[in-house]
């Protein structure tokens, strides 16, 4: 069994906290202590050591987008083609990545996201479903919601969420508002999530079933997780860096790679955002990554499709992110990758003794500017960016960058 000791590191745990020293793997697991006796030693030169990143809710997979962006593993949307909503199917996409890149795909939570008749949850469970989903809409039909709750429940499974009442959106594009008005989008109004997150709370609750809202995006959303938290409701809640870090001012030129589900929101929901990251309320922080091609993306803002490109820029927004909300680089893995590991039902994301080897090395300074024409439709094109995954491991073993 191979040895390696990484030395020289800033060592970054979610559950051990930050500390300077050497980290020791033996075969694919974290050991426990510092014995660097028969390993190969790997000089960190003081750079940062942390578990590689649990990409949760995302709705492709490209491996080298993951290397760069350090994620390791990567929990896939049903939102495929095929949906994700039979054993065959599932079985296949988690397979897709390995050795380098671990998938764990999101079951279908009704047959073919219709929102009509339940999946097989148990079925697609044993055929390696660690969750299930309702894809990019919510589940209109209360009882039926009711119904996949107890059953996700009943398999020990999360039911991940997307919280927007569709008798309110209807064919919006934008966040009912000024800036809408102004340039004559189709909107609606920013309480459709939270009518959504009210109602799949109270389902919850009643079921006893464990509830991950993807994307929670507005301030109202925010206050009735708080709410259900402190009710000892089993919820948790993510958001993606676009939601935290832009408003709907960005939509002002019509720009289509601003154009988000859900849409971006007024200045007043992105700062109660940033508040929420803050206090602890949001649990997972995730690229929700869903490129398209320029036919999807080059067309009038109204046409275009939602979406954008998130997995190459996930780790330097979420480090600047996490200086702006002066959160620790230890609370900022647990939000990448212990958190997200957790919803999923994984035994990962820390750097725990006995803890699968899943690792990044990166230089927190190391700055670069976000380019659309590289990276794929992205609202941060030219924006200035820090940090840099330097090398990754997956299970121990070194995972090159693509030349």
């Amino acid at each position: 069994m191979s040895r390696t000791a990484f030395t020289n590191a800033k060592i970054v745990c979610p559950a051990g906290g930050i500390r300077t020293g050497t980290l020791v793997i033996d075969g694919d697991a974290i050991a426990a202590g510092e014995d660097t006796t028969g390993a190969t030693i790997i000089d960190c030169a003081g750079r940062t050591l942390a578990p590689g990143i649990v990409d949760l809710g995302a709705f492709a997979v490209d491996k080298a987008a993951c290397r760069d962006g350090g994620v390791v593993r990567v929990g896939l949307m049903p939102d495929q083609s095929p949906v994700l909503d039979d054993p065959g199917i599932i079985r296949r996409a988690a397979t897709m990545g390995k050795p380098e890149l671990w998938v764990h795909p999101l079951g279908a939570a009704t047959r073919g996201l219709a929102g009509v008749d339940l999946a097989e949850m148990a079925i697609n469970a044993s055929a390696g479903a660690r969750a299930v989903a309702t894809g990019r809409r919510w589940i209109g039909d209360s009882g039926l919601m009711r119904k996949a709750l107890a059953y996700a429940r009943d398999c020990g499974l999360t039911v991940v969420s997307h919280a927007e009442d569709a008798r309110l959106t209807g064919d919006a594009v934008a966040t009912d508002g000024l800036t809408a008005t102004l340039l004559g989008l189709p909107a609606a109004p920013a309480v459709a999530e939270a009518l959504a997150i009210a109602r799949d709370l109270m389902l919850a609750e009643d079921t006893g079933a464990r509830l991950h809202i993807r994307q929670v995006t507005t301030g109202a959303g925010f206050d009735l997780i708080r709410a259900a938290k402190r009710r000892g409701v089993a919820v948790t809640c993510g958001i993606t860096p676009a939601h935290l870090m832009l408003s709907d001012i960005a939509v002002s030129d019509f720009r289509s790679y601003a154009h988000l589900s859900p849409p971006l929101r007024a200045e007043a929901d992105r700062r109660a955002c940033m508040a929420a990251l803050a206090d602890g309320t949001i649990d997972v922080l995730a690229s929700g990554d869903d490129p398209r091609g320029p036919e999807e993306k080059r067309l009038p803002f109204a046409d275009s499709a939602p979406g954008a490109a998130g997995t190459r820029t996930l780790l330097a927004l979420a480090l600047g992110l996490a200086r702006d909300a002066e959160i620790g680089l230890d609370r900022l893995f647990a939000l990448l990758a212990a958190h997200p590991a957790r919803v999923l039902g994984l035994d990962a994301g820390t750097l725990e003794p006995g803890k699968p080897a899943d690792l990044i090395l990166f230089d927190e300074g190391t700055p670069w500017a976000i380019d659309a024409e590289a990276i794929g439709n992205t609202p941060f094109d030219g924006l200035p960016v820090q940090g840099r995954v330097l090398r990754m491991f997956k299970g121990g073993k070194e995972i090159p960058a693509k030349g």
